[in-house]
């Protein structure tokens, strides 16, 4: 297992856009490990490279009915049907606030081994497609937010513990941890 520490909101690297990848090799084959296993401790569906500090175009995603990874994403949206949800971020744990995304797509992109990938997605997968990519090109859930909800989010961020404590890094484990306990207060 390689789980990785996890960059929290103020870390540059979450808003700045990820390079394409160029080289598909061991080290591409190990983000992918990396992000996988780092995803599954801290209990998310998704994961960029930028979230554990490295700057490629590089998600994956695990929703319980569908689970893998894309190399340089992109997605076209199909149809105007939207879907509102709650939504979180790893990168922001302990946070959910209702998104607005489109319903279906169609994502592509290549594996680790530059093999071109395409399927379409609804419901969660396709939110997961394109909240990962947002990350990709340095865009947080929280850009995608109403001006109020918004204001509502950033102040729950500045009253967070792991924002005021300076953190700009968590293990996994407290990611998981600051997820659950979240979601214990929200039940």
């Amino acid at each position: 297992m390689t789980v990785q520490p996890v960059r929290l909101f103020g870390d540059p690297v979450l808003r700045a856009r990820a390079d394409e990848v160029t080289t598909f090799d061991r080290e591409l084959r190990q983000l992918v490990t990396d992000l996988t296993d780092t995803m599954h401790a801290s209990g998310g569906v998704g994961m960029a490279g930028p979230q554990i500090g490295v700057g490629l175009r590089v998600f994956v995603y695990d929703t319980g009915d569908a689970a893998g990874h894309l190399v340089n994403p992109s997605y076209e949206v199909l149809g105007e049907e939207e879907q509102t949800g709650p939504e979180g971020c790893l990168s922001i744990p302990g946070l959910r606030y209702d998104v607005t995304r489109a319903l279906r797509l169609r994502a592509r992109g290549v594996d680790f081994r530059g093999a071109a990938v395409e399927f379409e997605a609804a419901g969660l997968l396709a939110r997961c497609v394109q909240h990962e990519t947002d990350h990709l090109d340095g865009v947080l859930y929280l850009d995608r937010l109403t001006p109020a909800t918004r204001k509502e989010a950033m102040r729950a961020v500045r009253e967070s513990t792991w924002f005021t404590m300076g953190k700009t890094v968590m293990s996994a484990a407290e990611v998981a941890t600051a997820k659950s306990a979240a979601a214990e207060r929200s039940s």
